[in-house]
């Protein structure tokens, strides 16, 4: 099975009531020297059969309907191939393809 991950992030002019909360913690847990933090949600899917054009449009749509709201959140649809590189961690830059789908403009 393959999986796919979206990425929903609060568009950069939403205020992060959350983010801002755990910005503020940082240094008083010795965390030091971040600038911003912005919270998000992560969606794994594991998607039954190839990850063809048509089930990343499908994908898109779900993502644009239900898993993220367009009006305050932005999303990215990828297709996460770290199985198929021996990467048991999570997604970087070299174990993710990005897919048709930046969402909302």
């Amino acid at each position: 099975m393959a999986r796919v991950v979206v990425d929903v992030m609060l568009k950069p002019e939403i205020l992060d009531p959350q983010g801002q909360a755990v910005q503020r913690a940082l240094p008083r847990l010795g965390f030091e020297g971040i600038a911003d933090v912005r919270q998000g949600k992560r969606f794994e899917l594991e998607v039954a059969g190839p990850v063809d054009e048509a089930a990343l449009a499908r994908i898109h749509e779900m993502a644009e309907t239900f898993l993220a709201n367009t009006v305050i959140e932005d999303f990215v649809v990828k297709i996460d191939d770290a199985d198929e590189a021996g990467d048991a961690g999570g997604l970087d830059g070299a174990a993710a393809a990005t897919a048709t789908a930046e969402g909302s403009k």
